[in-house]
């Protein structure tokens, strides 16, 4: 992102260089500091458009991907929202594969960026708003037959390494530099890339920050435990795997649960009391890094990710309704 009294050249001049801010008011109370990078403040609402222009920039720059081609990938809305800004600015056709259980503003907006967008019916048993494992199966099962029919390049979040990349070429260090240094971070996981490409940078910087992955209360299949939830009401991730190919376990120094509860809670808290609107992922890290303060890093900072934007939400129970 350039300086703010340049001219940008196009919206991918906009990705990245969010700011980072104290959230001292939810932080009053407890024995330390939370820092929450802003990153619904990217052009597409969310740490997504980081990792969709640095997977699209690296496969032109291996050659895989070719001017004029059609990209594809699987999306919970966010990833989806990321590529099709990169893909108008670039001129690249953008297919965006999606469970309908994701919020109907997601699909909308790809939309309305240029996308084509296919929406996949959830299992039997599962409910809008409440994406599992198996939902997700079906989705990926779609964005394989596309890719295939089209021959298309699959823009794939959870296999390709410029996911881990931009956050750690990026991200973690915006963070070091806005913050002066930290204690612990914690990421709810969904891909398991901010998480990857952050605690990677961290570690190599100074080893003695902890980095914790955050999951859904009831589906923490990477903590290894019993899934028992698996449709929880945290989008964007908790999809109950057990291994996330970019997310190396030696990174790993603890792993934290988050309720649907707890991490809506958070988010409400998080707009009424800070005046930042986001979703539930970023009410689920406030709610983690909330646990550390009062646990073992009390006294210490610990950073989290504001992960997308409250107005990707409006139509779910997040914000329906009466919640005082």
């Amino acid at each position: 992102m350039p300086p703010s009294n340049q001219l940008a050249s196009s919206a991918l001049d906009l990705i990245g260089n969010t700011p980072l801010v104290e959230l001292s008011r939810i932080a009053a109370g407890l024995d330390g500091r939370i820092f929450g990078k802003v990153e619904f403040l990217n052009p597409g609402y969310s740490k997504k458009d980081r990792i969709a222009l640095q997977m699209v920039e690296e496969a032109e720059a291996s050659g895989v991907l070719q001017p004029g081609a059609t990209i594809v990938e699987l999306t919970s809305g966010n990833t989806g929202t990321g590529l099709a800004i990169v893909c108008a600015a670039k001129g690249y056709q953008f297919v965006a594969v999606m469970s309908r259980g994701n919020s109907a503003e997601r699909a909308t907006m790809m939309r309305a960026l240029g996308a084509e967008v296919a929406l996949v019916d959830q299992c039997p048993d599962s409910l809008p708003g409440q994406v599992s494992g198996a939902d997700l199966a079906r989705v990926e099962e779609v964005a394989q037959r596309i890719t295939q029919e089209r021959g298309a390049f699959r823009a794939d979040q959870f296999q390709l390494p410029g996911n881990a990349h931009a956050h750690y070429q990026h991200t973690a260090p915006e963070i070091m530099r806005q913050s002066g240094g930290i204690d612990a971070f914690c990421d709810f996981i969904g891909s398991g890339g901010s998480f990857a490409g952050c605690a990677r940078y961290f570690k190599e910087v100074d080893p003695a920050i902890q980095c914790y992955v955050v999951e859904p209360t009831g589906a923490a299949a990477f903590a290894g435990e019993s899934v028992t939830r698996p449709k929880h009401r945290i989008q964007g991730g908790g999809y109950t795997m057990a291994e996330l190919p970019l997310l190396d376990r030696v990174l790993v120094d603890g792993c934290l649960n988050v309720s649907d509860e707890e991490a809506m809670a958070m988010a409400r808290r998080l707009a009424r009391e800070e005046g930042l609107f986001a979703g539930f992922s970023s009410g689920a890290n406030l709610a983690a890094a909330r646990q550390l303060l009062k646990s073992k890093h009390r006294g210490g900072r610990v950073a989290i990710l504001l992960c997308d934007s409250g107005l990707k939400y409006l139509s779910t129970d997040l914000w329906r309704g009466d919640y005082d």
